[in-house]
C-alpha cells in the first residue's frame, strides 16, 4: 500500500467516524425534543425529560471527544504527529 492509499484509507475512516457522530447528534436532538413534547403535554407538573437528555448528552459528549479530539490531544493531527515521531525513532 503506498502513501496515497494510506492517506485515502485514513481519510475514509475519519469521514465515516464524523458521519456516525453527526447521525448520533441528530438522533439525540430529535428524540429529546420528542421526549420534551411528550413530557410537557402529558405531565407538565412533573418534569422528567431532562434525565434522558443529561444521560444521553454525556454519551454524545464523549462521542464528540473521541471523534473530534480534545484540544489536539486525541485528534487525527495528534495521531499523525505521533506516527511520524515513532517512525523517526526507528
Amino acid at each position: 500500500m503506498n502513501m496515497e492509499d494510506s492517506k485515502y484509507q485514513r481519510a475514509k475512516k475519519r469521514v465515516a467516524a464524523l458521519r456516525g457522530f453527526y447521525v448520533h447528534l441528530v438522533v439525540y436532538v430529535v428524540v429529546n425534543l420528542f421526549l420534551f413534547l411528550i413530557n410537557i403535554t402529558a405531565s407538565p407538573d412533573t418534569l422528567w425529560f431532562y434525565w434522558p437528555l443529561l444521560g444521553w448528552g454525556l454519551a454524545v459528549g464523549l462521542h464528540a471527544l473521541r471523534v473530534l479530539g480534545f484540544g489536539g490531544l486525541s485528534g487525527a493531527a495528534w495521531e499523525e504527529k505521533k506516527i511520524r515521531e515513532l517512525m523517526a525513532k526507528e
